[in-house]
């Protein structure tokens, strides 16, 4: 079994219930969730809009592959009403990215696994640092709390009070 961890986020409709049925259908389909982050409501990286994010981080206990993993990925952001556009950074339903795939460092069109924008967003690096301060970055060598610590993003990440 490998460890992924995976981000959630939602800035439109119900932010709480979808991603709740999120997790529920990973963990139908992709694997057990080990651990989860608190929920932070987050500032839109990228574009600006006046909804904020809900994001997660969960651990996960798969055995799928890594492109298999991601086609589950699709299947669950596509039941839960996501529409992909050609738009990179948008409003959405849910929006699930693969993080880390144990240590595979993998760049392909299709798939480019550490996550590489990792260093750079702190709604990634707050709620990941909370379940993982140790976990290192394959390629940078580096841990959460480290990359936490140099990030230059000053955009809000707070844990969600609900």
């Amino acid at each position: 079994m490998i460890i992924t961890y995976l981000i959630f986020g939602s800035n439109l409709g119900n932010r709480l219930e979808l991603l709740e049925k999120a997790k529920q259908q990973v963990e139908k389909s992709i694997g057990n969730v080990l651990q989860s982050s608190s929920i932070y409501d987050t500032e839109p990286w990228g574009f600006v809009h006046k909804n904020w994010f809900l994001n997660i981080v969960m651990a996960i206990n798969t055995n799928l592959e890594p492109f298999a993993l991601l086609v589950e990925i699709k299947k669950i952001e596509a039941s839960l009403g996501r529409i992909m556009e050609d738009v990179r950074y948008t409003a959405r339903l849910i929006d699930i990215d693969i993080l880390f795939y144990d240590d595979l460092v993998l760049h392909t069109p299709e798939l480019i696994i550490p996550h590489p924008e990792i260093p750079r967003r702190k709604f990634v690096l707050e709620p990941l640092t909370e379940i993982a301060p140790d976990l290192v970055h394959p390629v940078l060598k580096k841990t959460m709390m480290q990359l936490l610590k140099e990030c230059e993003d000053t955009s809000v990440a707070l844990k969600y009070e609900g």
